[in-house]
């Protein structure tokens, strides 16, 4: 069964279905917690050894931990 709105797409209804959009989903979940880590590494690496705190990275961290957190509360109350 191909997702209703890929449904209408001839040449993406066959190509793409529950299992590719469920592949995308993982996927782009594991960028995002790669991405973290390597800024988490990153902004460690800089106040351990260069005793410089990058306050860009440290927001980029606190924004990702908070979307994440916000969503799975959304979800934990919605769904």
């Amino acid at each position: 069964m191909s997702h209703p709105i890929l449904s209408r797409i001839p040449i993406l209804g066959k190509a793409v279905d529950e299992r590719f959009l469920e592949h995308r989903r993982r996927s782009t979940g594991l960028a995002g917690i790669g991405g973290c880590l390597v800024a988490v590494g990153l902004f460690e690496y800089r106040v351990f050894f260069q005793h410089v705190v990058s306050w860009d990275l440290f927001t980029v961290v606190s924004a990702m931990a908070v979307v994440k957190v916000a969503m799975m509360l959304w979800y934990r109350y919605k769904d």
